[in-house]
């Protein structure tokens, strides 16, 4: 099982609200108006983990492993959300998320293949990373620029552990996880091609209630996450660079072949299905 260890790892580095935020340090002239909006946005961005947990919980019944390191992922996801909405509760009162607003983005999700939505998940985290490392650089208050410093480590962290269950996967299911983990790898390294940013908060999840089927768009601003990321914390292609090139690394890594961009990738899953198929045919 990966529960046991991926609880010690976590444990060890984990960050306390009272003890590990600079409250004290809060420069009110610091802080717009505009970056105020943005941090609501995110807590009520990060409280969608609930569905999210409900999702993974409903599809990995026959995985208790797995299941089991919901309760930390779910866990600090959610101080996410806290954290944030503690900073606006102490410096930004009138700009904390309602329960209402919160509760918009419960919903839930359609079943999905869970090799793609683990991997899925895998990219939204190390996309998250970055986009909150960005965030950290584009925030001129020193307590907000230190929440997200730390929520962006929080992020990488999660990455990890979700490499772990994708290499657990492949050990398990070999060729059908390295094409599902293919797929969404080839999806999220052409992710510049696309108009909006593929993030699991960003996608269509439930065909009954679309188009208000995305975390985004039930948000207070729905448009808010591509401006916050196109003229506010400018997530350019080169940060977009970053997010890829970490994904196509980690792919190389796990299917122990040298994977450069997403064309090769596409061959390289193209080249598994070709496999599986004619393995299939020759039983």
């Amino acid at each position: 099982m990966l529960y046991p260890e991926l609880f010690a790892s976590l444990e060890r580095v984990r960050w306390d609200m009272s003890r590990d935020i600079p409250w004290q340090d809060f420069d009110a002239a610091r802080l717009t108006d505009e970056q105020a909006r943005t941090i609501k946005m995110n807590a009520i961005t990060e409280w969608s983990a609930l569905p999210a947990t409900e999702m993974f919980l409903r599809d990995n019944q026959d995985d208790s492993d797995f299941s089991a390191f919901m309760s930390i992922w779910f866990y600090e996801e959610q101080k996410h959300a806290l954290v944030l909405m503690e900073y606006l509760r102490r410096f930004r009162p009138e700009l904390v998320p309602t329960e209402a607003e919160l509760h918009a983005v419960r919903f839930p999700f359609d079943p999905a293949p869970k090799l793609e939505t683990l991997m899925l998940h895998f990219c939204g985290e190390i996309r998250l990373t970055q986009w909150y490392r960005r965030a950290a650089d584009w925030h001129t208050e020193p307590v907000i620029k230190r929440i997200y410093e730390t929520l962006s480590g929080d992020e990488a962290r999660h990455a990890g552990a979700y490499y772990k269950y994708m290499k657990r996967a492949i050990a398990t299911a070999g060729a059908e996880a390295k094409i599902a983990f293919a797929k969404i790898g080839v999806l999220m390294a052409s992710a510049a091609r696309t108009a909006k940013p593929l993030h699991p908060t960003n996608l269509h999840v439930n065909k009954s209630l679309y188009p208000l089927d995305t975390v985004q768009s039930r948000l207070p601003d729905p448009e808010w996450l591509e401006r916050w990321l196109d003229t506010q914390i400018h997530f350019d292609k080169g940060w977009e660079g970053k997010v890829v090139q970490t994904v196509l690394a980690k792919l190389s890594t796990l299917c122990d072949r040298t994977i450069e961009n997403a064309s090769e990738l596409n061959r390289y899953r193209k080249e598994l299905i070709a496999g599986l198929e004619a393995k299939t045919a020759a039983a």
